[in-house]
């Protein structure tokens, strides 16, 4: 199939599909003519490179990741224990950043309910 019809079967854009290819997560045929043939693995592997861009990961772990990947029914499971150990150092990773966000997101509610308390005080004294 071409990456017009890859698109439709899987509901990415071409211009995605090309962006994974770029990035080594998809390695299409490619004719005399140039155009690239997927075959019905790729449609797979568009499922599961969708699901770990959604998980958080980037492209380059991706890549390492996604030889060692399953299908278990709708969710993935690595199938390497060395991949297993780098998807918990990027949950690690992630728990991080979410605690600093919740952290920023605190002190912003926080500045935020000061000034209405200002602005509040400031009305009322009118």
């Amino acid at each position: 199939m071409f990456i017009g019809e890859l698109s439709n079967r899987t509901g990415v854009s071409t211009r995605s599909l090309r962006y994974y290819e770029q990035q080594g997560l998809l390695q299409p045929q490619r004719r005399a003519s140039g155009y690239r043939e997927f075959g019905e693995s790729d449609v797979a592997a568009v499922r599961r490179i969708r699901i770990l861009l959604a998980a958080g990961l980037n492209t380059d772990l991706i890549r390492e990741v996604l030889p060692c990947m399953a299908d278990k029914r709708s969710i993935l499971a690595p199938t390497c224990e060395e991949m297993a150990q780098d998807l918990k150092t990027e949950r690690e990773r992630l728990s991080s950043s979410i605690e600093q966000l919740q952290a920023a997101h605190t002190m912003l509610s926080s500045i935020i309910h000061a000034g209405e308390a200002l602005t509040a005080r400031a009305g009322a004294t009118r």
